[in-house]
């Protein structure tokens, strides 16, 4: 293993950078832009058993520090994505793919991970109980630890491949999800998506987005991620995917000193979209900054 190299769940990655699901949509778009085999891996766009058109729009709005986005899991459904989007992928990505996983009943979460567990290309299942856009499922799953440990442990019985738990800031305590998650049986959690969050027109007097709320990432909230990583991390046994406003090769470098084994970059490809191309690229020189040989040796150090 080189120096960047980590282990997720008995995968080796190249390097911990991992762009996040829904800005980094099923890869070939930015596949144009630089060879994305550089990556760790990455989290392709939320995928549902029935196609999704999405919410109305507006559906994205920009504020200090971040973004807020409503889009509502805008896409094609499972078995395009299986049909469609995955054998285009192949001509471009060469490594194991990060499938994002999400439903709006148990048996929908069950269904759309039997199926993409039995795709080669898929190294990981990411499963989102913890997405604040959409109503009647997502989010609702991921605020109550007994739900989170039902889906866990019900996608858990029809996969044979790692099952990543994505869950919500938009908790009391994320550590009772996240050891839920664990005693149910996840081989690795991810956190945070992003927050549930609010703009209004000052002009119409209205909320900016037509969903009315949407979340929020960015920036803005980095520390949080940090904070909430830290805790869940001092919490469970199992891995910890970090995520949430990290943009720089010094925020991956913090947020593995909170206890994360990899970590995930979201809004940042959407304001740039070589973000990973250069975080990775900058990790080299930032470690000899600070005195890191090898970045396993960072894992968990704040903790």
């Amino acid at each position: 293993m080189g120096r960047l190299s980590v282990s997720l769940c008995g995968i080796e990655l190249d390097n911990p950078v991992i762009p996040a699901s829904g800005t980094f949509g099923y890869g070939y778009e930015f596949a144009e832009l630089y060879d994305i085999n550089l990556l760790g891996t990455f989290s392709f766009k939320g995928t549902t058993l029935q196609p999704r058109f999405g919410n109305p729009t507006p559906r994205i709005a920009e504020t200090s520090g971040g973004m807020l986005n409503a889009v509502g899991l805008q896409n094609p459904g499972v078995d395009s994505v299986i049909s469609e989007e995955l054998p285009r992928l192949a001509k471009v990505f060469h490594k194991p793919v990060m499938a994002n996983v999400s439903g709006f009943s148990l048996d929908e979460y069950v269904a759309v991970c039997r199926r993409l567990d039995a795709c080669p290309q898929v190294g990981w299942l990411e499963v989102n109980i913890s997405c604040p856009n959409v109503h009647g499922g997502g989010m609702a799953f991921g605020t109550d630890p007994a739900a989170a440990a039902e889906v866990t442990a019900a996608v858990k019985a029809v996969t044979t491949k790692p099952v990543i738990m994505k869950l919500s800031p938009n908790v009391t305590d994320i550590v009772a999800v996240a050891r839920a998650c664990e005693d149910a049986g996840a081989d690795a959690v991810s956190l945070i998506n992003t927050l549930l969050s609010m703009r209004i027109d000052l002009k119409t007097r209205r909320p900016l987005l037509a969903n009315g709320t949407g979340g929020l990432s960015g920036p803005a909230v980095f520390p949080l991620a940090v904070r909430m990583v830290y805790q869940v991390a001092r919490a469970v046994k199992i891995p910890v995917v970090g995520l949430g406003g990290v943009s720089s090769a010094e925020d991956v470098l913090e947020m593995m000193l909170a206890g994360a084994s990899a970590v995930e970059v979201g809004a940042a490809n959407l304001v740039q979209p070589y973000a990973c191309r250069d975080i990775i690229a900058a990790l080299p020189g930032t470690m000899d900054k600070y005195g890191i040989e090898n970045l396993n040796e960072i894992i968990g150090g704040a903790l």
